[in-house]
This record gives structure tokens, C-alpha cells and sequence, in this order.
């Protein structure tokens, strides 16, 4: 396999000769053996002339919710632009910014959740790019999870955030090429973009599956396990329980001081079996949070196992785990009612679904299943649009 900047250094980085280039990058800008992009396009007499930093930062330096002020690459020494700085409005780069750019290059890998927010960073790149009129060339990299299975409901009017920017399901099935087509057609985004497509991989596949180079995505996704489950356990930021953040199985250790191990696995296990949910095994956990939510706190809680990732729904799954969190103790259990991603309101959990709905249909004791039934015709019809949008077999 080959990813879009594979391909691109072959065949395709002649074009930018004479041309002044800005780079949207990160620490997973890499070739099939771990070299940096900028060094590469450097080296192939590329005119970097600035650098554009997502969340984490340009080298995944911070955790998440972090606010940057980079404005000098500290390996390279060129200039950088972060697009996640101490306001919301950071998150679309100044206009001037791009103006004096003939070519914003674009790489970095996602997971494919749409709270994972690099996908965000490429829309809203692609919004100011189109204001300016400078070219983006998307350079692809696979869908770590696989680009077939589409979980969940859409972004409702409202709900927008940087983890909810455009509407997606909450497990999309895409890459950011494909995503740059969706933006434009469906999103109503006005950009001149080209991609550069990856060579060998099949939609079906698996990050691992291939013989293509992992490199975490940042901090807190150390691994594919990880971005398996993360589609649905990402539901746990909206809540007062510990994602198992500064533990070595962040969003597979979820708990609180107050939770019953065995309890919450039981309530886990009855939840699970009446909505179906299959792939998936529970094991009663302690574990010590490392930062963030109850850092340095023993918590009582669950890990979770994926038995067979093909058949679990993972945003099924952390709907499960958080309704059961709160069954098993209501008078304990919160929703996160902080900032989170600029916003005071909403508050995060309905970010993170897209509506109210799962709140309230948690709070009223609702079945899960019939909740995915109501939100069946929204996957339905995102599945339509999305299909005109794939560029993978």
C-alpha cells in the first residue's frame, strides 16, 4: 500500500515548483518508513512557506481541550499557524493566512469518528481556502476502521460544534478525500481541491490488515483496538466518568469512584442483550486515572474487550455503557455540564450525539434499540449521500 503522500513525492510534487506552499500537518505526516512530510517536501525543493497545526499540535506535543500558540515549528523553525488556539475562532485560520499561499497541502490521519476533530480542521480549512481562492490538495490516508460500516444518527440544526462541524454519522466510513467531496457536495462548501487517492487499499480493510505504518493519531489513540471502540466510548466525555485517560487503555477503562464494578458489568451485559449488541465482552476493572477526570482517584468501573470488531456497533456500545453508568447510580452519575470545545450550550453529551435525544432518552429509562430504530431514515439517508462521495472499491 501506498498512502497519498506516497504517491504524491513519486509523481506528483513536481507540480509545486515555483509555487508557495502551506502544509495542514501533524505527527502522523508520514511515509512508509516514518519520515516527516515536511522534511520530505523540503528535501524535494518544496517552498514551505507555512505550517497549519490541528489539535494536539503540528507534533501531538499537548492532550486534548488544550489550547496552542505555536507560531514557529520548533523542528524545522518555519512558521506555523495553530488552528486550535484559546478561541473558537481559532479554529478556522485567518483568511490572510492562506491569501499569499498558492497550495495548502492537507495530511493527517483520522480515525473516522466525527468528534474526532482533524476532519473538522479540513472543513473549515476548505471553507476559508474557498473565500481566499487557494488550492487544497488533500494527500489520503486510509480509514484506520475500516470505510464500510456506518454507525448512528446525523448533527442536528443546533447541535454544530468542532466535535459535530458538518453532518455525519458518528462512525462515517470515510477518508478525508472522500470527506472533501462530502463537504462539497452535501455541505455546501465552494473550494478548489484535488486529492491524492491511496494505492492498494480496499474500503473493507483494516488499518492492521495492511502493510501500511501506524502511528497514533494522538495522545490518547494509541492503537486501532482503540479507534475501534472510540466511535461509541467517546460518549463517555459527556458524562463525569473517567475515559480511563493516563491509564494504558484509555476509552476501554471506564469508571468513577462511586461505581460497582460488578454491578455496572452486570447492568452492561442486561442492556446489551436486549439491544443486540454482539462483539463486545465486560470485565469488572479498578483502575487510577492519570490526568483529567478523577486523576489520581482509585475508580471502580469496566474494561472492555472486543471479541469480534466486524460484528460490534460501536457507537451502540457507548450509548450502553452510559446508560448503564447511570442506572446503576443516578444520584452519582452527571452530565458534563463544562465548556467543552468552545460551547457552554449545549452541553457535551448533546454535542457529542448530535441531539438531545439520547439524553433525555437515557434520563427516561428509553430502550436503546428503539432509539437506533427512530434514528434508522437518518443513517439511511446519510448512507445516500455518501455514496456518491467514495472513491475506494
Amino acid at each position: 500500500m501506498k498512502s497519498g503522500l506516497d504517491v504524491f513525492l513519486a509523481s506528483g510534487v513536481s507540480q509545486l515548483k515555483g509555487e508557495r506552499v502551506g502544509f495542514c500537518c501533524n505527527h502522523t505526516a508520514v511515509d512508509r518508513n516514518f519520515r516527516h512530510g515536511i522534511d520530505l517536501l523540503q528535501e524535494a525543493g518544496v517552498e514551505l512557506v507555512r505550517l497549519f497545526g490541528p489539535e494536539h499540535g503540528i507534533r501531538a506535543t499537548v492532550q486534548d481541550m488544550i489550547q496552542l500558540d505555536e507560531t514557529v515549528d520548533p523542528v524545522t523553525g518555519i512558521e506555523t499557524v495553530t488552528l486550535y488556539g484559546t478561541t473558537e475562532a481559532s479554529l478556522h485560520p485567518d483568511p490572510e493566512t492562506l491569501r499569499d499561499l498558492d497550495v495548502i497541502l492537507f495530511d493527517i490521519q483520522d480515525i473516522g469518528a466525527r468528534y474526532y476533530t482533524y476532519q473538522a480542521t479540513l472543513g473549515y480549512m476548505m471553507e476559508v481556502a474557498g473565500q481566499v481562492g487557494t488550492r487544497i490538495v488533500v494527500l489520503d490516508r486510509p480509514n484506520p476502521i475500516n470505510g464500510v460500516t456506518v454507525e448512528g444518527n446525523i448533527v442536528g440544526k443546533g447541535f454544530e460544534s468542532f466535535v459535530g462541524a458538518y453532518p455525519l454519522a458518528p462512525r462515517h466510513g470515510m477518508t478525508m478525500a472522500e470527506l472533501a467531496r462530502y463537504f462539497q457536495n452535501h455541505c455546501g462548501i465552494s473550494c478548489n481541491v484535488d486529492v491524492v487517492l491511496c494505492e492498494g487499499w480496499q474500503r473493507s480493510k483494516w488499518l492492521d490488515e495492511t502493510d501500511m505504518p501506524w502511528v497514533y493519531p494522538s495522545p490518547n489513540m494509541p492503537t486501532v483496538d482503540t479507534a475501534t471502540v472510540y466511535p461509541g466510548m467517546c460518549l463517555i466525555e459527556g458524562t463525569n466518568l473517567s475515559e480511563g485517560r493516563g491509564t494504558t487503555r484509555p476509552f476501554h477503562l471506564v469508571g468513577a469512584p462511586w461505581l460497582d464494578p460488578q454491578a455496572f458489568v452486570a447492568k452492561c451485559y442486561t442492556l446489551a442483550a436486549d439491544a443486540g449488541l454482539r462483539g463486545v465482552e465486560f470485565r469488572p476493572a479498578a483502575f487510577l486515572p492519570g490526568f483529567q477526570k478523577h486523576a489520581g482517584v482509585n475508580c471502580g468501573g469496566l474494561e472492555i474487550h472486543v471479541t469480534d470488531r466486524d460484528a460490534l456497533n460501536a457507537f451502540l456500545l457507548g450509548m450502553i455503557v452510559t446508560q448503564a453508568a447511570y442506572q446503576c447510580d443516578p444520584e452519582n452519575f452527571e452530565w458534563r455540564t463544562e465548556t467543552y470545545e468552545y460551547v457552554d450550550d449545549p452541553i457535551a453529551i448533546d454535542l457529542l450525539t448530535g441531539s438531545s435525544e439520547f439524553r433525555e432518552w437515557v434520563e427516561q429509562g428509553g430502550a436503546l434499540k428503539d432509539l437506533l430504530t427512530l434514528w434508522e431514515p437518518q443513517r439511511v439517508e446519510f448512507m445516500r449521500k455518501r455514496k456518491g462521495c467514495l472513491l475506494y472499491s
